[in-house]
């Protein structure tokens, strides 16, 4: 799977950026997507107009870690994994016996974006599995990523030249429009377009990133590790009316 969101809608965090590194223009020209298309035949390629691309194939899936693809209104999703407590989810967002993976995580999305009673860690930590989903909200131009807290999925992201923000479960994908500002995604994380990225496992702790050395010496992203010491406001969803988003609050 890809996903490229321009900067707008999903700013990358700057400990991404190597400073020196080979990066391209992952949008110009759908430059990254038809990359992908040719290294993956029957790409399936969703553009997002001025927000970005998505696309995605069964080729070379692992069988146990499927991927998936839905749009549900104005919700895309992109879902790789197997969740084990799917009967629970299903119960617990009212959804019916046929919904898959996929749909469990735009039911949950919608569920928070629509002032549901959990917080956005809580609902990410209920998840239990491997798994690495990317979803994007055309209504409200937002983002929502996260990977279980055992990486058990591939699962990378990356700044391109324009810092634009690049994820894909294809390393060589992330490397191809990224050069060396990539690194594998955060376990036990989220990232929204408007709280950045946070650690289901610990909410109230600041993550910070630790640079990453590759075998010749360059830097090469970074890792971000929950800071033990430096902790987050506590802020809840704001209760300020039935028309707040909450996308537009975490």
């Amino acid at each position: 799977m890809l996903a490229v969101f321009d900067k707008s809608v999903a700013k990358s965090p700057e400990g991404l950026q190597s400073p020196q590194s080979d990066t391209v223009s992952a949008l110009k020209d759908g430059f990254l997507a038809q990359h992908f298309s040719s290294v993956h035949p029957g790409s399936v390629v969703v553009n997002l107009g001025s927000s970005g691309t998505l696309a995605y194939s069964l080729d070379r899936q692992n069988p146990i870690l499927p991927r998936l693809f839905a749009v549900v209104d104005d919700i895309f999703c992109l879902f790789q994994g197997h969740i084990e407590n799917v009967a629970n989810l299903k119960q617990q967002y009212g959804l019916n016996k046929a919904a898959n993976e996929v749909i469990i995580v735009i039911e949950a999305y919608r569920t928070l974006r629509d002032r549901g009673p959990y917080p956005a860690d809580q609902v990410v930590r209920d998840i239990q599995g491997k798994f690495a989903f990317v979803l994007y909200d055309s209504s409200t131009k937002s983002t929502f990523l996260a990977a279980d807290a055992d990486a058990g999925v591939p699962f990378f992201w990356g700044t391109d030249s324009e810092g634009h923000l690049v994820l894909s479960d294809d390393e060589n994908i992330v490397k191809k429009g990224c050069g060396k500002s990539f690194a594998p995604f955060p376990k036990g994380c989220f990232f929204t377009s408007s709280g950045g990225l946070r650690s289901y496992e610990h909410p109230l702790n600041e993550l910070k990133p630790v640079p990453r050395v590759d075998s010749s010496g360059q830097v090469c992203g970074a890792n971000f590790k929950v800071d033990s010491e430096a902790r987050k406001e506590s802020g809840g969803m704001p209760r300020v009316g039935s028309a707040a988003n909450w996308s537009s609050n975490y």
